[in-house]
């Protein structure tokens, strides 16, 4: 595999537990473990809870995995940006302009934020309804594969967006 660069770094003293982590991976399947080991890696010498590293670890294996496969670029960049009771994960690669289409709007528990729109060009909201034949109306089936992984996302984080510019694509989710 290429080699995989690594940078780390803390806040100082008195900076409120602000800590960042920031690798580049090579643009292949099997770095995608790699991203997710990291994650885990990171979160847990940061002293996160077991629950918020093993989210992490699934968000980070569903915008990897898509990098990989929808990228132009050779490396993918992963970040992970620490402040105090968020972790946001960024994944940065120079892919295709759009993020597969999910169906909207989600139907969220009372007392859920229901933040609308989770990025500028990125989809809506994501209904996460009960099976086929539900009053949401909402099935697996009715999404294509390709955008599956950021149901999950959308599942998992606490919010996530994109930001699309003529270099590439940054997808972030915060749990």
């Amino acid at each position: 595999m290429s080699e995989i660069v690594t940078c780390a770094r803390s806040a100082p003293e008195g900076s409120g537990g602000r800590s960042a982590q920031s690798w580049w991976i090579p643009r292949l399947p099997r770095a995608v473990p790699v991203a997710r080991h990291r994650v885990q890696e990171a979160m847990r010498s940061w002293g996160e809870p077991d629950e918020r590293v093993e989210t992490a670890a699934l968000v980070v294996t569903e915008l990897v995995t898509n990098a990989v496969e929808h990228t132009a670029g050779r490396r993918i960049r992963c970040r992970l940006l620490r402040t105090p009771g968020r972790v946001r994960i960024c994944v940065w690669n120079r892919g295709r302009r759009h993020v597969p289409k999910l169906p909207g709007p989600r139907n969220r528990p009372a007392g859920t934020p229901a933040d609308g729109p989770h990025g500028a060009e990125g989809p809506g909201p994501v209904p996460l309804g009960g099976p086929e034949g539900t009053d949401d109306g909402f099935s697996l089936a009715s999404v294509s594969e390709d955008g599956r992984g950021l149901m999950l996302v959308d599942a998992l984080a606490a919010r996530w967006g994109t930001r699309s510019s003529v270099s590439g694509r940054l997808v972030w989710a915060d749990i």
